[in-house]
């Protein structure tokens, strides 16, 4: 066969001329052969992702039905309204908190502000707000064609990081944050090691790029890091009927 004909076959069918040459390499010269940059250890748990569902490996925080994994800020039960599948704030009744304690996460959450938006602007529409670890809040509001101070509308690290991009959708839409969050690292003695990070997609959009969190959200004055561990993620209540739904976390 000529090598016009095994190049046309090569059309056809895996061809191993390209492969010869490493082949013969490895052969003759033993820090050559591919196998030895093969890593087959440790082998990757298997985590299932059906559609519209949590991963298999998540700790599912809402399921549609009630709110077990929650409780009141200041412990008892949560006393947010659950009905068709959502959870909304009831005004006045405080917020919310996970029952268990989390450090890095990768948390999902959807979020819907009221449609109705008459009478209200900036940050009187559809205010809430996810806290990581009881004290970092990314900011949940409604930002479409809602204009109020950029470090405080929706994907906001609220009073520090001003998110890339305005991804909000139309008031009484469902939107989703997908967070990535790493707690932040403390000596022995409380002495702050690393701030906390976080990285979060808004509709499917980048907004927050690894950012460095300056610590704990203040309303007044600037933010700092007195030392804590692991701690619940809470939800609050700023007297707006937001709803939540489909909120899941995986343990990094």
């Amino acid at each position: 066969m000529t090598r016009s004909m095994l190049m046309a076959t090569c059309l056809l069918a895996p061809c191993v001329l390209a492969a010869a040459p490493a082949i013969a390499q490895a052969a003759s010269d033993p820090q050559r052969d591919p196998a030895r940059t093969e890593v087959w250890k440790p082998i990757p748990a298997m985590v299932a992702t059906p559609r519209d569902a949590a991963p298999s490996d998540a700790v599912v925080l809402f399921d549609g039905k009630d709110l077990s994994a929650w409780e009141g800020e200041q412990g008892g039960e949560a006393g947010w309204a659950v009905a068709d599948g959502a959870f909304t704030v009831v005004q006045g009744s405080k917020g919310i908190r996970t029952k268990q304690r989390f450090c890095d996460i990768q948390l999902h959450v959807e979020w819907r502000t009221p449609a109705e938006t008459r009478g209200f602007d900036g940050q009187q529409r559809g205010n809430s707000g996810i806290f990581l670890q009881e004290v970092y809040e990314l900011q949940v509001l409604d930002s479409y064609d809602n204009p109020t101070y950029p470090n405080g509308q929706a994907a906001s690290i609220y009073k520090q990081a001003i998110p890339l991009v305005n991804a909000s959708r139309a008031p009484g839409q469902w939107q989703v944050y997908d967070i990535i969050w790493k707690a932040p690292r403390f000596s022995d003695g409380g002495g702050l090691i690393s701030p906390a990070r976080i990285t979060v997609l808004h509709n499917g959009v980048l907004v927050q790029n690894d950012t460095v969190v300056s610590g704990k959200t203040e309303y007044i004055g600037a933010p700092s890091y007195p030392p804590h561990g692991c701690a619940p993620i809470y939800l609050q209540d700023h007297d707006a009927r937001v709803s939540f739904r489909n909120v899941w976390v995986r343990e990094l």
